[in-house]
């Protein structure tokens, strides 16, 4: 796609930008992100258990983080129940907290988090089929209902416009699935070119100041407006620019 000067300049900005960012110093103690906690274990399930928990002030959701021991998702409900009797984080009280490891502890028994996404990512090259397909999954596995549970979760999606931004889903995507010196890529059989940008407030105001996003809904619809946007830019990794649209944000 032949770009205009504009967006040629604000291409090149942004390239300038993934070049900037895209360095191990980028992500510390002095400048933390979930990832960092992530990478630590480089392990899907834990990886999850971090983009899940990964909403509110970064400094908190990095303390609850640290707080939890990883091991539990390898452990039994009674065991999970015992450790985490004590743990909760904002909309989520111990009993929500207890439950999300218990589902994921049983969910790590039918296999692998990607196999069980390519089941529903494979039909159209979708990755919300594939996000449904886990969510399926997970809800299947234990049938506790709280308000705190299903946000920790999030909502099986069927449209665009009016729905969740699944921006924690998204996140984690491309952790698992992008490979540099920020995301893990411990995932195989999902295209980078079919990932879809993890809006959140930063990246949504940073789309708004750029160009890059009309819709002035924050809604899922206004997370594939802005990537297909980015996919002008660079067509087989659009989300490469994640990272440094959300630092930008974060610094403005």
């Amino acid at each position: 796609m032949r770009l205009n000067k504009k967006d040629k300049e604000l291409k090149e900005r942004l390239d300038r930008e993934v070049d900037l960012r895209n360095v191990s110093d980028e992500v510390t103690l002095e400048k933390p992100d979930p990832v960092m906690i992530a990478k630590t274990y480089n392990d899907e399930y834990a990886a999850l258990v971090c983009a899940l928990f990964a909403y509110g002030k970064v400094e908190n959701i990095i303390k609850f983080l640290h707080s939890l021991d990883m091991g539990l998702l390898d452990g039994d409900a009674s065991m999970i129940r015992a450790k985490l009797q004590n743990h909760y984080y904002r909309f989520q009280n111990s009993e929500d907290v207890i439950q999300f490891f218990i589902t994921l502890s049983r969910l790590k028994k039918e296999g692998s988090i990607n196999s069980i996404f390519l089941q529903g990512y494979k039909k159209k090259e979708d990755v919300i089929e594939g996000i449904n397909t886990v969510l399926q999954k997970m809800y299947s596995l234990n049938d506790y209902q709280s308000r705190g549970y299903a946000f920790l979760l999030g909502k099986i999606t069927h449209k665009r416009k009016g729905s969740g931004a699944l921006k924690r889903w998204n996140m984690y995507l491309r952790w698992m699935v992008r490979h540099d010196e920020i995301d893990m890529g411990l995932w195989s059989g999902v295209h980078t070119k079919d990932l879809i940008l993890p809006l959140d407030t930063h990246t949504f105001n940073m789309g708004m100041s750029l160009g890059l996003l009309k819709r002035k809904s924050y809604d899922l619809e206004a997370a594939w407006e802005m990537t297909q946007k980015l996919k002008s830019f660079d067509k087989d990794d659009p989300i490469k620019y994640d990272f440094a649209l959300y630092r930008l944000g974060q610094e403005a």
